[in-house]
């Protein structure tokens, strides 16, 4: 699901045009020196002349500029950490070098971390496919890929990320019952990993829009609502025990033909239909019955 808007300007990030901090360093300590130095030894004298006078005013006032100006322009950049510069509004490029860095005082610099943010969503009650309330929340590992999105096609990137979670959250926990009682081929409690993988893509379309990845995303709470958590829990039982009883019968009639055929086939005892019938009952009576069996015991003639 894409939730781009139709006519809106998508911003694409693109290098910025900064400079390397550490000449511009050697630039301020130039001036700071020319400051100290030379300055002193130009002041003029109380005869001088006018013109010498207003070459000491500029070159003074000339120097104090410079030094407010190169100071104002260091930035520092972090690794993983990304710096949007614009010009009086205008998107100039995203400066992503590591180190000290400079720009024109009149650049503004807003800087954005590009490193990876865990968020564990809060608990949301919503209806699987079958309409059942249940209760879900998730993990999602994300960063921002691209600096220019984050910080100009929304308002608010780290809410916009957080309100899209949970919607991606609900829309693919609505599409797959919570669990298997009708042989669903995907459930939300049995099929961990396509759940999983369609929350991963769910939430990069909804996120791209902002210029945001989701490296890694997973259930990490599915319960049913308290509403009818017990009542689910009664069925989940019997599902249950008739699953064991499926089973336990189904083992029992493999064991009361083999022992029939070894029977007949070592000639031990020779069972016409009607006992062979008794035979099979009263087997399958010792190997599905709960208690525990009292066999009675034949002193006299088989029949």
């Amino acid at each position: 699901m894409s939730v781009e808007l139709r006519g809106m300007n998508v911003s694409r990030e693109r290098a910025a045009s900064s400079y390397n901090g550490y000449i511009m360093l050697a630039v301020l300590a130039a001036l700071a020196i020319f400051a100290l130095v030379a300055l002193p030894g130009m002041v003029p004298d109380s005869g001088a002349s006018k013109a010498a006078k207003l070459v000491f005013v500029g070159s003074l006032l000339g120097t104090l500029i410079g030094l407010i100006l190169v100071a104002s322009g260091f930035f520092m950049i972090q690794p993983n950490q990304a710096a949007v510069i614009t010009l009086f509004g205008e998107y100039r490029g995203s400066e992503r070098t590591e180190g000290l860095r400079w720009v024109w005082p009149w650049m503004m610099r807003k800087k954005i971390s590009a490193r990876a943010h865990n968020i564990h969503s809060e608990r949301v009650k919503i209806n699987d496919l079958r309409g059942n309330p249940i209760e879900i929340a998730c993990n999602v590992v994300w960063r921002v890929a691209d600096t220019a999105q984050a910080s100009f096609d929304v308002d608010d990137y780290k809410q916009f990320v957080n309100i899209q979670i949970e919607a991606g959250l609900r829309t693919v926990g609505s599409r797959h019952p919570y669990d298997d009682f009708e042989n669903e081929e995907v459930t939300l409690r049995g099929s961990g990993e396509v759940v999983n993988n369609e929350l991963l893509i769910e939430l990069n379309e909804r996120l791209k829009t902002a210029g945001i990845i989701v490296d890694e995303a997973g259930l990490t709470h599915l319960a049913y609502a308290s509403e009818i958590a017990s009542a689910m829990l009664k069925r989940q039982q019997a599902e249950a025990v008739i699953a064991a009883r499926a089973k336990l019968v189904m083992g029992a009639v493999g064991m009361v033909e083999d022992a029939l055929t070894k029977l007949s086939q070592d000639k031990i005892v020779e069972l016409d239909d009607e006992r062979r019938a008794a035979m099979v009952s009263n087997l399958m009576v010792v190997l599905c019955g709960e208690r525990e069996a009292h066999p009675v015991i034949n002193a006299g003639s088989l029949y």
